[in-house]
C-alpha cells in the first residue's frame, strides 16, 4: 500500500499538543523531585515513613479519579456523563419521564436521546436548539453540536399474510 493510499490519522490540534506537553513537563518535574527526595532520605539513614505526607502515601479516591481523567483526556466524556446523571434537572421532570439520553459520540459531538413516543420525539426535536444551548452552557462551548432524537424502538416486525385476531401491527407509538 503506498503512502497516498493509507488512511490518514488526524493530527493532534494545538490544544491537544499543549495538554500533552504540559502533562509531560509535570511528570518530569515530579520525577526529578522524587529522585532528589529519595537521595536525601538515603543519606539520612534510608527510606522511612514519617508524620509528613510523601509520595508513598495513599491517594484520596477523588484525587486519583481526577488525575486519571486529566491524564487520559476524558474531561468532556466525564462531563457529559455527569449531564446524563442530571438529565431531569436540565430538561425538566416532564421531559425526563419520556426522553432518556442514550449515548454521546465524542468525535461527532452528538448526544443521542430516545423518546418513548413519537409525540415526545417531535416535541424534543422542537426543543433541540434550546437544549443544545443549555448543555453547552453547562459543559463548555461546543461540547454538544447536535441533539439526535430517536423515536420509540418497536418490537420485531411481523410480515406475512397471517396475523393474530385483534392485532394492530407495529403501530405509531409504543408508550
Amino acid at each position: 500500500m503506498s503512502e497516498s493510499e493509507r488512511p490518514k490519522t488526524p493530527e493532534p490540534s494545538g490544544v491537544d499538543l499543549a495538554r500533552v506537553a504540559l502533562r509531560a513537563a509535570k511528570e518530569a518535574a515530579r520525577a526529578r523531585g522524587d529522585a532528589a527526595q529519595q537521595k536525601k532520605q538515603a543519606r539520612r539513614g534510608g527510606l522511612r515513613s514519617g508524620a509528613r505526607a510523601d509520595g508513598r502515601d495513599p491517594m484520596a479516591l477523588g484525587s486519583a479519579i481526577n488525575r486519571l481523567i486529566s491524564e487520559r483526556g476524558w474531561e468532556t466524556p466525564a462531563a457529559v456523563g455527569g449531564v446524563m446523571g442530571r438529565w431531569p434537572q436540565i430538561v425538566g421532570e416532564d421531559v425526563a419521564k419520556h426522553c432518556v439520553p442514550e449515548r454521546y459520540d465524542e468525535d461527532e459531538r452528538v448526544l443521542v436521546v430516545r423518546c418513548d413516543s413519537t409525540a415526545w420525539a417531535t416535541n424534543l426535536r422542537l426543543l433541540a436548539p434550546t437544549l443544545v444551548a443549555r448543555l453547552n452552557q453547562d459543559l463548555g462551548h461546543g461540547a454538544v453540536r447536535l441533539l439526535k432524537v430517536m423515536g420509540p424502538g418497536g418490537g420485531p416486525r411481523r410480515y406475512g399474510p397471517l396475523r393474530a385476531p385483534g392485532s394492530t401491527g407495529p403501530g405509531d407509538t409504543y408508550g
